[in-house]
């Protein structure tokens, strides 16, 4: 499991061993349009290797953010879908995305945004938030 408990005593931190890095908070954008397939992850993420999305799910799993499904199935079928505590990131994440959108648009020496690649990989359709 990921550390707890922060060096500097900042919950960003947590929140960061969590679900930093470069891939994990793209998977999780992408989960938060339903369950899917590995195969269609990787297709949804340009770039990822399938041994990192291995690893990002497993990390992912581990944390009790996503959840893996595996049908008795031939050929075996594995869905991922987020958990009720990784859709309680849907917030965090969209504000991530409205800011790199802004960030993009405030500095036209930014290199292009690849949100709607020809891969189908986009991150700006709306998502409707929970209203709490």
């Amino acid at each position: 499991m990921k550390r707890l408990n922060s060096k500097s005593g900042c919950a960003v931190e947590v929140t960061l061993s969590v679900m930093g890095g470069t891939w994990k908070p793209i998977i999780l954008f992408q989960l938060l349009h339903g369950k899917k397939r590995f195969g269609e992850l990787s297709r949804a993420i340009p770039g990822i290797t399938q041994r990192m999305l291995t690893l990002q799910l497993r990390e992912l799993e581990e944390a009790g953010i996503v959840e893996r499904t595996v049908y008795a199935e031939v050929p075996p079928r594995v869905d991922y879908a987020l958990t009720e505590l990784g859709r309680s990131l849907q917030p965090v994440l969209i504000a991530m995305r409205n800011w790199g959108i802004a960030y993009s648009q405030n500095f036209a020496q930014a290199e292009p945004m690849h949100d709607a690649d020809q891969n189908g990989a986009s991150c700006l359709p709306e998502l409707k938030q929970k209203q709490a």
